[in-house]
Parts: C-alpha cells; sequence; structure tokens
C-alpha cells in the first residue's frame, strides 16, 4: 500500500493554494477503490484455499493478477492524457463491477483466475488515474500536503477493506465481494455527478511514442539494471509478503490465542473488531485483518520519513531492507515460539516499507531528467511487474513445500535471507557502478 512521494517542498513565504473540489472527489474515489482492492486481495489465498486449491495454484493466479496490475498502468496513462481522466476512469469501473460480481458466482479455477485477471485489468487502468489527477489538482505551494493526504487515503482504504472483508466473509464470502462491489458502484456514481475534469491540456503523445521513449529510458543499461535489481531483489520480497501473511496467520498460527493476547493488551472490545467467534463459540483473529501495514504507515510514515530525508536515499534504503528483513524473520518466529510475536514481525516490516518504498520512487524520479520524471516513474512500474509476477511463482510455490513438510514458517526465513542478499547486491550495485546522480531541480 504506496504511493508516489512528494517531490518539492512549497516555499514557506507562498500562501497554500486550496485545493478544488476534484481534488477531494478523487481522494475519497481512492479510498473506495483501495477498500475494494485490498478487501479482496489480502484474504484471497484464504478463498483459494477453503475452496481446496493448491499453493501453486493460488502462486499462478497472484502473479498472473500483479503481472496485470502493474503492466497496465504503463500504458494507462497515456490514455488518460488523450481521452481525460474521467472517462478513463468510467473505463476501470466498467471492468471491476462485473468482474467482482462474477467472483460470487463462479467457484472452477479457470473462472476464478479470469476474474481475477478481470480485476487485475480494471485495477491497472484505475491506478495512475487519481494520482494523476492530485498531480494537476496541485501546485508548489500545496502538493507536499496534496500528496500527503493521497498517501494517507491509500492506506485508509488499504486498512479497512481487509477488516471489513475479513469481518463479511466469516458469514459469507459472497457478503465480503458484495461490499467491493458497492465500493466500485459508489465510485461510478460519485464519478458521474462530482468529478469534473481538471483543466489541462488534453491530446499528449501517442502510445507508440510512449513506446518510443520508454525504449530510451530503458536503453541506459545501468538504469535497466538498476530496475531488474528492484524487480528481484526489493519488490518480490515486497509482494511476497503481502501474498503470504493473511494465509500464513489464518492457517498456522494458533488465532484463538492470537485474540487473547489481543485482548489482554487492548481489551475485548477492541480484539473483536479483528476477529470473529467460531461454530464452537471460540473466537479468533481473522487473518487479513491485521496481516497489512496500512494501519501502521497511517501513524508513523511522517515520522519515519522525517528522520531519513537528510539521508542519501540508497543508504537509507538498504537501511529499510534491513529492518524488513528482521521482521520477516520474526514472522516465522511466531509460529515457533509465540503467535503474539505476528504484531511485531508485521510492524518492523512495516517500518522497512516506510524506508525503503517511498524514497526509492522519490530516488527513481530524481535521477530522472525533469521533464523525464513520469517517464521515469513509469518505467518503475516494470520493476514492480517483475516482482509481483515472480512473487507468486516463487514464493507461494516455496510456502506450498514447507507447509506439507510441516514447516510453514521457513518460508519467512527464506524471505529473510532473499532480502539479506538484497542488501549485499544493492551495495556492490554502488560500488561497481555508482549512485546515480540526481537532478538538481
Amino acid at each position: 500500500m504506496h504511493a508516489d512521494p512528494t517531490q518539492t517542498t512549497p516555499s514557506v513565504q507562498a500562501p497554500r493554494t486550496p485545493f478544488p473540489r476534484v481534488f477531494w472527489v478523487a481522494n475519497a474515489v481512492e479510498v473506495l477503490e483501495r477498500f475494494a482492492y485490498y478487501g479482496i486481495y489480502f484474504g484471497f489465498g484464504i478463498y483459494m484455499t477453503d475452496l481446496g486449491y493448491s499453493r501453486d495454484q493460488l502462486g499462478m493466479v497472484q502473479s498472473v493478477f500483479l503481472l496485470l496490475s502493474y503492466a497496465v498502468p504503463v500504458i494507462s496513462g497515456t490514455f488518460a492524457d488523450r481521452f481525460g481522466f474521467k472517462k478513463v476512469l468510467i473505463v476501470s469501473y466498467l471492468a471491476y463491477l462485473p468482474s467482482i460480481l462474477l467472483l460470487m458466482l463462479t467457484k472452477s479455477f479457470s473462472g476464478i483466475a479470469l476474474t481475477m485477471l478481470s480485476i487485475g485489468l480494471a485495477a491497472g487502468i484505475f491506478k495512475p488515474l487519481i494520482a494523476g489527477t492530485v498531480r494537476v489538482t496541485t501546485d508548489p505551494t500545496n502538493k507536499t500536503v496534496g500528496f500527503g493526504i493521497f498517501y494517507a487515503m491509500v492506506n485508509v482504504g488499504g486498512s479497512f477493506g481487509p477488516i471489513v472483508a475479513g469481518k463479511l466473509r466469516a458469514i459469507s464470502w459472497d457478503y465480503a465481494f458484495l461490499a467491493a462491489a458497492v465500493a466500485i458502484g459508489l465510485m461510478l456514481l460519485i464519478t458521474l455527478l462530482f468529478y469534473e475534469e481538471p483543466p489541462r491540456q488534453l491530446g499528449g503523445e501517442s502510445l507508440g511514442q510512449k513506446f518510443r521513449d520508454l525504449g530510451a529510458a530503458l536503453s541506459d543499461v545501468k538504469f535497466t539494471v538498476f530496475l531488474v535489481l528492484l524487480g528481484v531483489f526489493f519488490w518480490l520480497p515486497f509482494w511476497a509478503f503481502f501474498n503470504l501473511c493473511a494465509l500464513y496467520v489464518d492457517s498456522n498460527l494458533d488465532t484463538a490465542r492470537l485474540y487473547q493476547d489481543v485482548r489482554a493488551v487492548f481489551g475485548a472490545g477492541f480484539a473483536g473488531f479483528f476477529s470473529h467467534a467460531g461454530e464452537d463459540g471460540t473466537r479468533r483473529i481473522l487473518g487479513e485483518t491485521i496481516s497489512h501495514t496500512g494501519y501502521i504507515i497511517m501513524i508513523l510514515q511522517l515520522g519515519v520519513s522525517r528522520t531519513f530525508e537528510r539521508m542519501r536515499p540508497l543508504p537509507s534504503f538498504m537501511i529499510g531492507l534491513a529492518v524488513a528483513a528482521v521482521g520477516l524473520g520474526i514472522l516465522g518466529a511466531a509460529r515457533v515460539m509465540s503467535p503474539g510475536w505476528v504484531f511485531l514481525g508485521i510492524f518492523l516490516f512495516a517500518v522497512g516499507e516506510m524506508i525503503t518504498s517511498p524514497r526509492i520512487q522519490e530516488y527513481i524520479t530524481w535521477i530522472a531528467p525533469k521533464e523525464k520524471a513520469g517517464l521515469y516513474m513509469g518505467s518503475n512500474f516494470l520493476a514492480v511487474m517483475i516482482g509481483g509476477f515472480t512473487s507468486g511463482l516463487v514464493y507461494t510455490t516455496i510456502y506450498g513445500r514447507c507447509n506439507e513438510a510441516g514447516r510453514p514458517e521457513l518460508v519467512w526465513y527464506i524471505l529473510a535471507a532473499h532480502v539479506a542478499v538484497a542488501i549485499a547486491v544493492f551495495w556492490v550495485f554502488v560500488r561497481v557502478a555508482g549512485e546515480f546522480r540526481e537532478q538538481s531541480a
């Protein structure tokens, strides 16, 4: 759960420009979309397991879903530039809504796979549009606050979506999918009634020109190698965490004891919000309600960003990797020591995410010539795509093998080692190729 970071700081002296209405409309839409997207995605591994599908089948669907989610934005932004944000937003909803409703009707593997691919396509169309709206409705006096609000909305939706979907799927999975469909329907109504195309010059470059420009950026061998390394050594374990954590908590940890741990610290009301009572009356924590980082990011991102803002990007990125690696290892320890350790593991991984994800995206934007910042950020989607596509194929399969051997915690130790190796890989890259030169303005 992350968004493009703010790149410039407004003048202290300049009064902040008020945000236009479309800015707030776009952010409301973002909350609802992340609510629907993450409400489905974080519980999806549990859903397929409940239906009896194998980890290999789950990994295949996860991989292609993430491939589409992050490949499509490379081109969907071009269509928005040519035809307008509002029209392309509506296209994304028309792909989203029937796909989510189909999840309530199909239970075959091919049906579920095709439906999830359609949802991935819709998410990929949608992904760059709200960030683009925020960009064109902010100026140097308010863009820091504007992108901060946008980032918060991503995490508000991404936090409450899994909680609500988790509570509903404890009754019926159809209710969870229906809640996501209702959110998309509300987005359509809000967009039709209240979204006004922000003023800007339409037209833009053709899709062919987009690919030519992308090819020009990737002709820089050093930059291309860096993107591949990011995909394999950062985004791959990053997405593996989100693919597996909810399923691991729900399937491999003592969630009744976990409920008692939460209740002892925060009280029955708070613990009840993240749990449900089974047929035997025992309350258990729902895996997807806690197995994400959004609620931690909402609270701590500003402080973490301020702590690392004076440090060079790549050294701080590598520190973040180290913190994330420790968190992944602790997730494995939660099974053999105490299930309550899962909260520490998620917390440390979240801190690692807060250090690494915004900083590396900021770095890619600032190493680009000013007029090519968007192009370079579009190239970054390719790194995310590499990691997302390989994460399910590799780690969901590994998790399946570890689970069959009775040692599901091993997947987290392997992931922690993967991230530890990443630190060494990026250190060697900097030593051999040198850091990229950041633009001064």
